[in-house]
């Protein structure tokens, strides 16, 4: 494949190309492709495109830092596109479950990018890990992690919200 089909994927069709904070700009641009797939498909095709994202994602990555330095250039965002989707399985399976409306979950989706890119930006424990693994997998992982980290946060507060406010 060329090197623009690669980078289309790696900087998320551009997004990772805007300045200045091209990974909060590719968690944005997450958001409204999430969105679509989770009206077209639900919950299950949110979670094949998130993994099918992933793949892709480690692949375009070897591909455009192949012989360069630098393994994780700023312009790479389909790790943060892939992390911001785990972040938002919880509001996807909820609202699968209980025929809501998606957007009608709006704090979590909030909630869900505020936590993602604050995980994301401090690597804080298993996700600083990832990041300094130096690979095509560690750009992707730390990013998995980040998400998996904000997905658990989003469930905390969705369950003090119910309980504790709605109560």
């Amino acid at each position: 494949m060329s090197t623009t089909v690669t980078k289309m994927i790696a900087t998320f069709f551009g997004a990772g190309l805007l300045k200045p904070a091209p990974g909060t700009w590719g968690s944005l641009a997450a958001l409204p492709a999430f969105w679509v797939l989770h009206v077209v498909g639900g919950f299950p095709l949110v979670v094949v495109a998130t993994i099918a994202a992933y793949f892709i994602g480690v692949w375009a990555t070897k591909r455009e830092t192949a012989g360069k330095d630098n393994h994780d250039p700023s312009e790479i965002v389909i790790d943060e596109v892939v992390g911001q989707w785990i972040a938002l399985w919880p509001l996807s399976f909820g609202a699968a479950h209980v025929g809501a409306n998606v957007l009608a979950l709006y704090p979590g989706w909030i909630v869900g990018f505020a936590l993602f890119r604050l995980f994301d930006i401090t690597k804080w424990g298993p996700v600083g890990w990832a990041d300094k693994r130096n690979d095509a997998t560690g750009v992707m992982l730390d990013d998995v992690i980040a998400g998996i980290f904000a997905a658990i946060g989003v469930i905390i507060f969705a369950v003090l919200y119910h309980v504790v406010i709605l109560a």
